[in-house]
């Protein structure tokens, strides 16, 4: 099935999309502000954010589950507003919640999802088919949704979003309440559809480390806006830096934390008790200078560590807090607006 785009050869093409939500009179939450997003076929995006950031409402924008209140989008070369019902046969999406029905045996949920999107029967049988065995439920399609774990009921879902063989799959907290073993094998499924169909895929995900490992782009989201957008390696590197932390006897503390400050590149030098920790863009290569200046100057540093940054210190740099805090901003009052605020 070949990978629709827009005339600018993007898959996903956003100016200034808004979302405002009205909980009251005299209050409005200003959910998505002003978003512009280029995505190309091909790509895996992860969308990075607290609670209430506005990723889940944009995501609820561009499958056309929710309007804009202003701007505009395009998803497969197709407006969501005006051409909706052909966003959605040409996209995938999996929700937060379970898609399936609980009392429904799983091959028969995916079965009556394929003859939706149009499949004659023997074309729903076969993909159906197609999609158990690639995603390892085979074994469990006469089972009830509701008998199987959080691990198979998630592979089921993507199953569902699949069905139709989009070549763009929205991935809405995919692995939310998943084991680490779980994870690992939903995401494995996941890569290797991605890779046999070509897929471009837009995810959210609180997990850090899944957006580190799996996508290939980082969109970072704060107040409804876009505040960061590079490769997992680039955000690292310009805005958190790997973190280099000594040890040495509290008299020589000071002195050390002057040395780590003279030091190219060097940036927040915190000196407390009996460690120096300090942030550059190179730590294996900035390390052993540093170590040689302090001998140099008759300190002895006891114990060194460089740890490589994270996209939570990548948040923490950009936000000055960081993404995992729990802390949520006022939402919309409304059933479906507080969902789509997350």
């Amino acid at each position: 099935m070949a990978r629709p785009a827009t005339s600018e050869g993007t898959v996903i093409h956003t100016r200034s999309l808004t979302k405002d939500f009205v909980v009251s009179r005299t209050q409005t939450v200003h959910a998505v502000r002003g978003v512009d997003l280029d995505i190309a076929p091909g790509e895996l995006v992860a969308v990075l954010g607290p609670n209430g950031a506005g990723k889940t409402t944009t995501m609820r924008i561009l499958t056309t589950l929710i309007p804009p209140t202003a701007g505009n989008a395009t998803v497969a070369g197709h407006d969501v507003v005006t051409e909706a019902a052909q966003v959605r046969r040409r996209i995938g999406y999996v929700g937060q919640g379970n898609g399936a029905g609980h009392t429904q045996r799983a091959g028969d949920e995916l079965y009556t999802q394929a003859l939706i999107y149009g499949l004659d029967r023997r074309a729903a049988r076969r993909r159906s088919g197609e999609l158990l065995e690639s995603l390892d439920l085979t074994e469990l399609a006469g089972r009830k949704v509701s008998e199987l774990s959080g691990g198979q009921r998630r592979r089921l879902d993507v199953a569902m979003g699949l069905v139709h063989a989009p070549s763009l799959l929205f991935l809405d907290e995919p692995s939310t309440g998943l084991d680490p073993h779980n994870r690992a094998n939903l995401w494995q499924h996941i890569g290797q559809m991605r890779a046999a169909h070509e897929m471009t895929i837009v995810l959210t995900t609180h997990y850090l480390d899944e957006a580190d490992a799996m996508a290939e782009r980082v969109i970072v989201v704060d107040h409804g806006q876009v505040i960061a957008d590079d490769s997992p390696d680039v955000l690292k590197a310009r805005l958190a830096g790997d973190r280099i932390a000594l040890t040495a006897s509290p008299a020589a503390v000071g002195q050390l934390a002057q040395l780590a400050s003279r030091l190219p590149g060097a940036r927040d030098v915190v000196a407390e008790g009996t460690k120096v920790a300090l942030r550059v863009s190179d730590g294996p290569g900035a390390l052993p200078g540093l170590l040689g200046t302090a001998h140099g100057a008759g300190i002895e540093v006891v114990a060194a560590q460089v740890d490589r940054p994270t996209l939570d210190d990548v948040f923490l740099a950009l936000t000055g807090r960081s993404l995992r805090e729990s802390a949520t901003p006022a939402e919309p009052t409304t059933p479906t607006s507080r969902k789509d605020a997350a």
